[in-house]
């Protein structure tokens, strides 16, 4: 709108899980200066407090070249280091932010300009709303943190994801399958597909529902269930926590912080891993400390007690803990053997 002067009516946009959505601009004001206008978030069956608010965009010609994104009124400021985006920049994670300037960049080559654009996102209502998540206390001050891996919210709602995973396990029952591949979500996906070239065919999701899974794995009579996730999912499981999901337990530092001291670590680290905003900082501390191994050992020796303890040994369980940033953190006793059950066909 700011580039041609006409009012779009409606936008398009290509989404990373390959939907394509048509949305409606809204609040709509240009001027010669700038246009902005928002988009109502449409959480679904998502119980989120952000469902129905207005986000905002306002795009600016600059003197220079390129794209530059900013965050106005109720986008979260990052104030502290270890997360995904710099500090002093917009908590604005890296999938939005390449979703917007692939879309900014779209329209400026539609539109022949090559000049430079300023893009700033802003969620009013998300000033109060962020009062209410971890934000604070991860050093994201004045709002929200734009987040996404796949530009689509799912079901969120517990009953819907629990009902949607025992269907994804009664259906690898069906086609024969005896060992599960399983993920919490995307990025579990993402990485055991371009890391570690497994064959997703026949993998479930299991959300934050470990437990869950794991009852319903037995009632089903699988063989192995081999579960792939991010450190700071499966830390949780090596304290006994069987739903990972941060309103029932944000623990990803303390088991860390006390095996680091339980192998020599001063209580001056073992606090500093305690502070640690994300398990990729803990990761960092204990390589610089030179516990990295040892710690992971005992960590992963827990996640595989805990998914036993819950099945009872009557299926063999495995899981491997990553991180996008290290790779491979840790595996279980059993994770190699499953990992070659799934480079096979047909499991």
């Amino acid at each position: 709108m700011l580039l041609t002067g006409e009012r779009v009516e409606t936008v398009r946009i290509d989404t990373p899980k390959g939907i394509v959505l048509d949305l409606e601009p809204l609040d709509v004001e240009m001027t010669p200066d700038y246009v902005s206008c928002a988009i109502r978030k449409d959480s679904g069956d998502d119980p989120d407090d952000t469902n129905g608010v207005l986000v905002y965009a306002r795009a600016e010609r600059t003197d220079g070249s390129g794209i530059e994104l900013d965050g106005g009124v109720g986008v979260g400021r990052v104030t502290k280091p270890g997360l995904a985006c710099a500090v002093g920049g917009p908590a604005i994670n890296p999938t939005p932010r390449r979703m917007i300037t692939q879309e900014v960049g779209k329209a400026m080559e539609t539109a022949g300009y090559n000049g430079g654009m300023k893009l700033t996102i802003s969620i009013p209502a998300g000033v109060e709303i962020a009062k209410k998540t971890f934000n604070p206390r991860l050093g994201i001050i004045g709002g929200l943190s734009v987040l996404g891996t796949s530009g689509i919210v799912e079901p969120m709602s517990e009953k819907a994801l629990i009902e949607t995973m025992y269907v994804e396990i009664r259906a690898q029952k069906a086609r024969g399958n005896k060992n599960l591949l399983v993920f919490f979500g995307n990025y579990g996906e993402d990485f055991t597909r371009d890391e570690m070239k497994l064959d997703l065919e026949g993998h479930v999701t299991c959300s934050n529902f470990v437990g869950e899974l794991l009852d319903y794995a037995v009632y089903c009579g699988f063989e192995t269930l081999l579960l792939i996730g991010h450190s700071g999912k499966l830390v949780k499981v090596a304290q006994g926590v069987m739903n990972t999901h941060s309103k029932y337990a944000d623990c990803r530092t303390e088991l860390f912080a006390l095996e680091a001291m339980f192998h020599g670590a001063s209580v001056e680290v073992g606090r500093e891993i305690y502070g640690c905003l994300t398990t990729d900082e803990v990761t960092k501390v204990l390589k610089r400390e030179q516990i990295f191994e040892p710690v992971m050992d005992k960590v992963t020796e827990k996640i595989d007690f805990y998914m036993q303890h819950r099945v009872h040994g009557k299926i063999k369980t495995a899981a491997l803990m990553f991180s996008n940033v290290y790779g491979i953190l840790g595996k279980t006793k059993y994770a190699d053997e499953l990992i070659q059950l799934h480079k096979q066909k047909g499991v």
